[in-house]
């Protein structure tokens, strides 16, 4: 899978400049998000790692006390607490989780879905859902929704009001 030179390239110089560290996890992106981090340039500088999670049992890696863990992986709100959780587990001040479905099922109406949460310090800055066509190939689908959270992040990274010692206003 290959990624814009030029978006990692920013990705890595904005995490670089600031000095800050970032971590993910991802079910929807099945550990794209994680390969795109391993090719930046100096990323053994800010990037601390990552779980790739398909079910329950994997959820004991993270301090997540949910009664409807099922929802985890298809949620807005299941996205967000796993950007917290990452984050707080890897020590890092940036944390991207991804969840979702890349093939149409009943269960879901066959939509083909992403729900994405960035956070910074531990608090949720951006989070929303990512819509793809029914037809979408699963591997088309993962690497629209890896890139598409990859631009949202060089986004939220440009903003200069927030520092390593501010929280997000």
């Amino acid at each position: 899978m290959n990624f814009s030179t030029i978006l990692l390239e920013r990705i890595s110089y904005h995490l670089l400049r600031r000095g800050e560290t970032i971590s993910i996890c991802e079910s929807a992106t099945s550990g794209a998000l994680q390969l795109a981090f391993s090719q930046m340039p100096d990323a053994q500088n800010f990037y601390k790692g990552g779980l790739t999670i398909f079910n329950n049992n994997q959820l004991k890696l993270l301090d997540i006390n949910n009664n409807d863990k099922d929802q985890i992986f298809v949620s807005r709100k299941g996205a967000e607490e796993l950007s917290i959780e990452i984050g707080k587990q890897f020590s890092s001040d940036w944390a991207i989780a991804i969840t979702g479905c890349i093939t149409p099922t009943e269960e879901f109406n066959n939509q083909i879905f992403a729900h994405y949460s960035i956070s910074y310090k531990n608090v949720i800055i951006r989070s929303d859902k990512i819509e793809l066509h029914p037809l979408t190939k699963a591997w088309d689908a993962q690497k629209y929704f890896a890139e598409y959270v990859l631009s949202c992040l060089r986004c939220e990274l440009k903003h200069e009001h927030m520092t390593k010692d501010r929280t997000y206003a």
